[in-house]
């Protein structure tokens, strides 16, 4: 099976090029979308120039909508069995890769979530952070009777298949809490494998807010109810 790397990038000058070099030194990325969302720092002009060189294929929008709207336009364009989707800061490591696929390699599961909660290394800090992924994934489980225990993670691989006639709506970070939503009732097979941490701060760029999880709350609820 090939494997589709999305990457959504919004103002991270300071990341995207060692991030890029990451992934691509996993040797396992058949294809690297990077859908730039109208970044004002640098960025965009830097991936113009990565664009046509193999295995990258840059997508601009041409005005900021959010992570999750630059998210779905990856899968729109993704070409390969598996899709696996990166952030482009340096909190997620893409030495996981191997054992977030596995999994679904081995014929056992068709979405894979990599937690941040199952004991791997990850860097202490934003204890409230933590209690709102925590309370939001409790929540989760509630509605839709599973037991994650991290729904939040941006670390998700999927087979291709399972995304196929689902409408994503999301344009921000509301993207984790509907594509789980919508996974979770179409009772497909979802595992989670620990991965490393290693969160950034809002001093150094950090983007989700505090509205964010209000949101995420209310996207939990409606798609509960309704497609």
């Amino acid at each position: 099976m090939e494997l589709t790397v999305i990457i959504p990038v919004y103002n991270e000058i300071n990341t995207i090029e060692e991030i890029l070099k990451r992934v691509r030194n996993t040797g396992l990325a058949d294809e690297i979308i990077i859908v730039d969302d109208d970044s004002q720092d640098g960025t965009r002009a830097f991936l113009k120039e990565l664009d046509g060189q193999e295995p990258f294929r840059v997508i601009l929008h041409e005005k900021n909508q959010g992570k999750g709207a630059a998210v779905v336009t990856g899968i729109n364009h993704a070409s390969k069995d598996l899709i696996l989707i990166q952030d482009a800061d340096l909190e997620y490591d893409p030495r996981d890769y191997e054992k977030i696929l596995q999994p679904i390699q081995e014929g056992i599961a068709d979405v894979v979530y990599g937690s941040r909660f199952l004991g791997a290394p990850r860097r202490s800090t934003m204890f409230w952070h933590m209690i709102a992924n925590k309370l939001l994934t409790l929540l989760t489980n509630i509605l839709y009777n599973n037991i994650l225990t991290d729904m939040e993670t941006g670390y998700k691989v999927f087979r291709r298949q399972v995304v196929e006639g689902i409408t994503i709506h999301a344009k921000r970070f509301d993207f984790e809490p509907e594509f789980t939503a919508k996974i979770l009732k179409r009772k497909v097979r979802v595992f989670e494998v620990p991965i490393t941490f290693n969160p950034r701060d809002y001093d150094e760029g950090k983007k989700i807010k505090i509205q964010d999880a209000f949101q995420a709350v209310w996207t939990l609820i409606k798609y509960r109810f309704v497609d």
